[in-house]
């Protein structure tokens, strides 16, 4: 293998370059390109090799999920229509240098190297079983068998369609912060069976999430009551539960953005959840209004594949004092009214409000019982009791966070 002349065509690629746009990739092309330098060789080997190490991913496996993840003019273009011809030529041409770059494996880079090094693998097993990672097994094998990796370019074309590409494709937790998506690597894996004593608000959530993810009309929903009756936790199981679910954390400083958020969806093929969590303005605060725009749109459509789920300590959202309210003196707003009904009913914009009362004292004893048996906790039921009421007493009340905080502590507690 003429490591210099694969260089030169990996540098020709015309539309997946971005797959060896990262350290790992400019490592390895820095190695074919000074095989003949063996200090500076040696030194990019290390970095690529160090670089899969902390990724814990093989060459091969990390060339393909670049691939497979690559936001370029062809994969976007996948979701608006027909694609050029040219275009098409383009990513065949761009496939077959690919596939040479897979071919040059592990094994291949250190014989090109020429040194007694240790050799990366180029393939660890991975724990996912999600259907995207079975689909990825799938196209490997395939890919793997093939002479001419162009062939397969309509099942690559099928996958970006069913998962998309990029960021979306490999995670599913966001929040955005500083004008930007971060990706959250391990969200929260509370599970929905985990709620207890809100059954039918969490049967209404699952329904209309599964609403959207069906490609059907689906509603915003505003989650109001108590604090700690398990409304964020909820929201967050969706995750858990439905996996081709998209959860986006947008903090109440940020609302500003939603509008821009919401158009950045639009065109994906996957399903949004944008989640604000403990939603609520100050009377001089302008931020309802971007939120606003999503709940009731504007001359755009409203986004098939995108809902708001936002909780709140309040059922009217926008906080109000006696003196807002309109006096006859009151000349500095011709229609002053106007402005706090608006206010005030902002909370009606949300398609459903699912209301979550103080948890009362059976409740709180039957979601003790429910999580007590999940952690395996095995301790006489009128103890149990009795332990929970007191420290529903001693601390934050009865609801379902201080069940959850108690719980870990006895469990703690008893194993130690």
């Amino acid at each position: 293998m003429d490591g210099k002349a694969l260089c030169r065509s990996a540098l020709s690629l015309l539309i997946y370059r971005d797959v060896l746009n990262d350290e790992i990739a400019r490592s390895f092309l820095t190695v074919l390109q000074n095989l003949d330098r063996p200090e500076i060789a040696i030194a990019s080997y290390s970095e690529w090799f160090s670089g899969l190490a902390k990724l814990r991913q093989g060459w091969r496996d990390y060339l393909l999920t670049r691939i497979l993840s690559s936001e370029n003019s062809f994969t976007q273009q996948i979701h608006q229509g027909n694609i050029p011809t040219e275009l098409i030529e383009a990513v065949k041409h761009d496939l077959r240098i690919l596939q040479q770059i897979y071919q040059c494996g592990s094994q291949q880079i250190r014989e090109l190297l020429n040194q007694n090094t240790v050799t990366w693998c180029d393939h660890i097993d991975n724990q996912k079983s999600d259907s995207r990672q079975l689909e990825i097994q799938q196209i490997q094998k395939q890919l793997e068998s093939l002479e001419d990796w162009s062939i397969a370019l309509p099942d690559l074309i099928n996958f970006y369609r069913r998962f998309g590409t990029g960021i979306f494709a490999e995670y599913r937790a966001f929040r955005w912060q500083n004008g930007g998506l971060n990706a959250i690597a391990t969200p929260d894996p509370i599970q929905t069976d985990a709620l207890v004593g809100y059954e039918t608000q969490r049967d209404t959530l699952l329904k209309n999430t599964e609403f959207i993810l069906a490609g059907l009309p689906a509603l915003h929903i505003l989650l109001y009551g108590s604090r700690g009756s398990g409304k964020s936790s909820l929201v967050k199981s969706l995750l858990g539960k439905y996996e081709n679910l998209r959860l986006i954390e947008v903090p109440k400083s940020e609302l500003n953005a939603l509008p821009a958020i919401v158009e950045q969806l639009r065109n994906l093929p996957q399903k949004f959840v944008i989640f604000v969590d403990d939603l609520s303005f100050e009377e001089d605060d302008d931020a309802y209004k971007a939120l606003k725009v999503v709940l009731e749109g504007n001359l755009t459509a409203r986004p098939p594949n995108v809902v708001v789920y936002a909780t709140s300590n309040r059922r009217h959202l926008i906080r109000e004092f006696f003196d807002d309210r309109p006096r006859p003196r009151d000349a500095d707003e011709v229609h002053h009214w106007d402005t706090v009904q608006e206010k005030l009913s902002f909370s009606d914009r949300f398609g459903l409000t699912l209301t979550f009362e103080p948890a009362d004292q059976p409740t709180y004893l039957k979601i003790v019982h429910h999580l007590a048996d999940q952690a395996q906790i095995d301790l006489d039921s009128k103890d149990l009791e009795f332990r929970a009421l007191q420290w529903a007493t001693r601390h934050n009340g009865r609801s379902g966070r201080t069940a959850r905080q108690f719980i870990d502590f006895l469990k703690a507690e008893l194993l130690s």
